[in-house]
């Protein structure tokens, strides 16, 4: 699988910790879950998908050009 590195603030790590346990998850099984669409998306994971497509995107633009 591959690895994701994220840089979240502090109190939405906290909120995901707490969501991870409510729904009796591990904390990535709760990110996954989130990312998803398992729950309602927030407006911070929208963006963050949108970044990580347009990440992803560039880098293929850059491969393709280079």
């Amino acid at each position: 699988m591959p690895k994701l590195t994220l840089d979240v603030e502090l109190e939405l790590y906290r909120l995901l910790q707490q969501a991870a346990r409510s729904n009796q998850l591990s904390l990535e099984d709760e990110c996954v879950r989130r990312l998803e669409g398992g729950v309602r998306r927030s407006h911070y994971m929208e963006a963050l998908l949108a970044d990580l497509r347009a990440d992803d995107e560039q880098r293929r633009t850059q491969q393709g050009s280079g």
